[in-house]
């Protein structure tokens, strides 16, 4: 009897083995920030900061990364566990964790999955989402905003914390071979690789009915990722930052969703982003990361650059890294009173060097300038203000502007004055009449912002004034005692 429930065990654990390795995460979404994986167990990060959630420099032997809102958690290959960030729930509190299989990071806890199939977890616990320590014979386990998921050996779910949207309904789920929790949903990838979702769906983040050939999902704050057995991905949910802006993705191997970003890691190990990028969280464009294949395509860089004039707004300026045989999509932008010439430099695999929305093909590391030339003259437009105050912007003197451009101008009058209106060249001015206003430059024009001090307050006349009502309050009402 000993002897099989040790082979039971052993089985379980190789099976518990060779399910995370298919899970492994090289790269994560946090609230505000991405983390990854180099293909030398080190880690790079970006996004925001404040907690110290990007302080990953110093991490070596890492095989598996999770991002929580604010904290960052990666597991070594020696089966601890490192955390950074904030700490005042207790999220970071790992030190002494070993044996650990998978690691996951909800908003404000962390999770643990042990080589034993029984789970841990540290950080808030306001709604019982860490109350895991009873937990047998699980898989894979995931974290949301304040819930926890397990994924059972037999293919059932078991959910533990906040349940007020219904994200922790999962008793019925069956055949699941996948499980990821948003910040009040949760989504399970089925064998037969379908989707199922239960909990929040202000946003449709659970949307999922109709998905089919899904090989894995991820779940951000309010929507839903799917990658296609086909390396393409679809997305679901709430899309104001343009998180679910995926249909144009190929060959990606892995997808990961921040709050309000996503990410997705082709299968050379470059990466792309969409969505919320205010803090940098999507600035991954020269990141090569741990491929999820043993045999990756190679990769290459492309650096572009633009003369003045003009930007190359798809993919962006700088240096950018491609899977090998990959096709870039280029769109270059003209200023007003620019026109685009051509793409020069590595143009050899560019389809039309001369069309400012074209292609290349990443067959190696390449240099390429989009250029611009002047279509319309610079013309003369000459601000000056009278005492009183001045023009702050664009500020005075003689400035140049193409032809029809269309200029913001700001009046600001100091103390004691006020702005009265734009004399001179006023005839393309928005409101002549408004401190703030715009003018169209379509000639050499001079303009001037006049001012007048504000009348002072005649004190005698105002006390003269006070001084006679209340005499002539005084008279009526002695009058009327009368």
């Amino acid at each position: 009897m000993k002897t099989r429930k040790l082979i039971f065990r052993i089985l379980l654990s190789v099976a518990l083995i060779v399910f995370v390795l298919n899970l492994s995460c090289t790269i994560a979404g946090g609230g505000r920030h991405t983390v990854g994986i180099l293909p030398d167990g080190t880690v790079v990060a970006t996004g925001n900061n404040d907690e110290g959630q990007c302080n990953v420099s110093g991490w070596t032997d890492i095989v598996h990364v999770a991002a929580g809102f604010s904290h960052t958690v990666g597991l070594k290959n020696d089966n601890t566990v490192v955390a950074t960030g904030r700490n005042i729930e207790g999220q970071c509190s790992v030190l002494g964790w070993t044996n650990i299989a998978l690691v996951v990071a909800g908003d404000w806890h962390t999770v643990g999955l042990k080589n034993d199939n029984t789970v841990v977890a540290t950080g808030k616990n306001d709604a019982g989402q860490c109350d895991v320590g009873d937990w047998t014979g699980i898989n894979q386990v995931a974290a949301g905003g304040a819930h926890t998921v397990g994924l059972k050996s037999d293919g059932t779910v078991v959910a533990t914390g906040r349940n007020n949207e219904g994200q922790c309904n999962v008793d019925g789920w069956t055949d699941i071979s996948l499980i990821v929790a948003g910040n009040s949903h949760t989504v399970g990838l089925k064998e037969d690789g379908t989707v199922i979702a239960t909990g929040k769906n202000d946003d449709g983040q659970c949307d999922v009915g109709g998905w089919t050939n899904i090989e894995r999902v991820s779940a951000g704050r309010a929507h839903t990722v799917g990658l296609r057995e086909d390396g393409t991905v679809v997305a679901t949910g709430l899309n104001n930052e343009g998180q679910c802006d995926v249909g144009g993705w190929t060959n990606i191997a892995h997808v990961a969703a921040g709050d309000w970003h996503t990410l997705g890691l082709k299968d050379c190990g470059t990466v792309v982003a969409t969505g919320k990028n205010d803090d940098g969280q999507c600035d991954i464009g020269g990141w090569v990361l741990k491929p999820m294949s043993d045999e990756p395509p190679g990769t290459h860089n492309l650096v572009i650059a633009s003369t003045a004039g003009g930007l190359v707004v798809t993919p962006g300026e700088g240096i950018l890294a491609y899977c090998e045989g990959e096709v870039v999509n280029l769109v270059a932008e003209a200023a007003s009173g620019y026109g685009f010439v051509n793409w020069t430099g590595d143009v050899g695999t560019i389809a039309d060097a001369n069309d400012a929305t074209t292609a290349i093909t990443m067959n190696g590391d390449y240099f390429i300038t989009a250029n611009f030339e002047q279509t319309a003259p610079l013309l003369e437009l000459t601000i000056s203000s009278t005492s009183g105050g001045t023009v702050t912007a664009p500020g005075e003197g003689i400035l140049t502007y193409a032809q029809g451009t269309g200029v913001d101008i700001v009046a600001e009058a100091e103390e004691g004055y006020g702005f009265v209106n734009w004399t001179g060249d006023v005839g393309t001015i928005a409101d002549a009449s408004d401190a703030a206003t715009t003018i169209t430059i379509n000639g050499v024009y001079s303009i001037t912002a006049n001012f007048a001090m504000k009348p002072s307050l005649n004190w005698p006349l105002i006390g003269g004034i006070v001084g006679a009502v209340i005499v002539v309050a005084l008279v009526i009402f002695f009058v009327r005692r009368k």
